[in-house]
């Protein structure tokens, strides 16, 4: 399972244990953040949602 989020302005495919490397997030590295935005949930069911 995968899923697509926005940050800063750009969107990423990410999944469980990625490493996520991202501009203008007051965040120091190795912090856990929350996204908030997030476009798709990709797999055997894919769901895609409407960003606000």
């Amino acid at each position: 399972m995968f899923a697509v989020l926005k940050t800063g302005g750009k969107q990423y495919r990410v999944q469980s244990g990625d490493m996520l490397r991202v501009e203008k997030l007051a965040a120091e590295a190795g912090d856990k953040v929350q996204f908030n935005e997030i476009l798709m949930l990709g797999g055997d069911s894919p769901v895609v949602g409407a960003p606000p």
